[in-house]
């Protein structure tokens, strides 16, 4: 565990039960964000980010971007 991660440990070791809940659910939910996102972006082929860069080429090209 990181030197920062054990700080933030202490920190939530202090504040009421609820609290602490409240931190970790979102703590837990961010945490499946990630994994979800990884999974996503590790299925995704070079032809289909080839396919992303290339839309997002053409909506610049044709927008009024500066």
């Amino acid at each position: 565990m990181t030197e920062l991660l054990e700080r933030v440990i202490e920190q939530l070791k202090i504040l009421p039960a609820d609290e602490q809940d409240a931190i970790a659910t979102r703590f837990l939910a961010e945490i499946e964000d990630e994994k979800s996102w990884k999974t996503r972006f590790s299925r995704t082929t070079d032809d289909q980010w080839d396919n992303l860069a290339a839309m997002a080429r053409q909506e610049i090209t044709s927008s009024d971007i500066n």
